[in-house]
């Protein structure tokens, strides 16, 4: 199995923390549409004989797009690639984007999952990240998506400037009240060359002490554990039967290929790839068929360190098995040995094979993997 990963890089407007790739110029949005779906026929080699079974457009703001442009990427996947009858077809949704109109057109040329961007149902959140839609226009939406697709996702993000726990509550409590088969959670971060950065240098921001973040991610675990949410993923949670096949692919090391300026690429062995994140570059490269992107080959430490940073993110941890089919024995005796004075201090513990980050330490996850990294070998 194999994923597809569409990456549109334009946006209405910039929000306070993104610093993904993105323009909010839409000049050239043709051009760049025409390139992507070049790239695909250009990239029609990268797998062997894998079976597609999803489709994800992100962004960006990918719902900028027009039902018809989506179908033509989703047709010249078709025609270039093996993909499954049972593909997951996913659209990254704004809400101040969504419409009966639109969503019924997407759900007619084979779109069957909408992942909502409402990441928080309070007016004074939304202003101060800049997000272009209202806390109306996140209700409706909703409304909206719940009423055509049986499969759809709401992204929320925590630890938001002014929040509280209380807050946070009525965050998770309202999602919770349309029942989505699946919610993904992330906690704000602080990215560099981003407005929120600079807001915080300069003193107009003040971001919220890190125990009240740790409680409020606590409080959701446990509050979506007692609603029967699957936390299959430290960000992700979902309803039995309703996990992104998408994220899934990336965490299981499936082969999965990224288009557009920016995406990301791997063929699940050894190889890792991405695009130039320069809109006219990448656009003039692919009119000269050239592929824009660098590679990098990973070693035996490198797979070793990302099966640890995934595994422990993952409600299925890290199997030793695997570690020593993949990367040899001597990596699967590290970390056995490495992992004892966590395990003595109930941040870790063995179940059968595998090896997980305990539910009191899940939000020190990342460093506790990062602990169990080798970094000369």
């Amino acid at each position: 199995m194999a994923g597809i990963y569409i990456h549109y890089p334009f946006c209405k407007q910039a929000c306070t923390y993104c610093n993904f790739h993105f323009s909010t110029s839409l000049k050239k949005q043709n051009v760049m549409i025409e390139a992507m779906l070049k790239e695909i026929e250009l990239r029609n080699r990268f797998f062997d004989n894998e079976i597609i079974n999803s489709i994800y457009f992100g962004g960006g703001s990918p719902s900028l797009l027009t039902t018809k442009s989506i179908e033509n990427f989703i047709l010249r996947i078709k025609k270039t690639f093996n993909v499954s009858s049972l593909v997951e077809v996913t659209v990254e949704l704004n809400p101040d984007d969504s419409s009966n109109e639109y969503l019924n057109g997407l759900k007619d040329i084979g779109v069957n999952r909408i992942s909502v961007g409402i990441q928080s149902f309070i007016e004074e959140d939304l202003n101060l990240m800049k997000r272009a839609h209202s806390s109306d226009q996140a209700f409706g939406s909703i409304e909206d998506v719940k009423s055509l697709f049986e499969n759809f996702s709401i992204d929320l993000i925590y630890g938001l400037p002014n929040s509280n726990v209380d807050r946070w509550m009525y965050n998770l409590k309202t999602t919770l009240s349309y029942s989505p088969p699946h919610i993904s959670c992330y906690a704000l971060t602080v990215e560099p060359k981003t407005l929120l950065q600079k807001q915080i240098a300069s003193g107009e921001v003040l971001v919220i002490d890190e125990n009240i973040v740790e409680k409020q991610y606590l409080n959701m675990l446990d509050y979506l554990d007692e609603n029967n949410y699957d936390n299959y993923e430290f960000s992700s949670f979902a309803k039995s039967g309703k996990y992104s096949v998408n994220n899934s692919g990336y965490w299981e090391g499936m082969p999965y290929m990224g288009i557009g300026p920016s995406a990301h690429s791997y063929n699940g062995i050894d190889k890792r790839s991405w695009n130039i994140n320069k809109n006219n570059i990448y656009i003039k490269s692919i009119n000269e068929n050239k592929l824009p992107l660098k590679e990098e080959y990973l070693s035996l430490k490198d797979k070793f360190n990302e099966m640890i940073m995934i595994g422990l993110r993952t409600s299925a941890g890290v199997s030793l098995e695997k570690i020593k089919s993949k990367v040899g024995n001597k990596f699967a005796y590290y970390l056995e040995e490495n992992s004892k004075k966590r395990i003595l201090s109930n941040d870790l513990y063995w179940d059968g094979d595998h090896l997980h980050v305990s539910k009191k330490s899940k939000f020190l996850s990342d460093g506790i993997a990062s602990d169990l990294f080798i970094i000369d070998l």
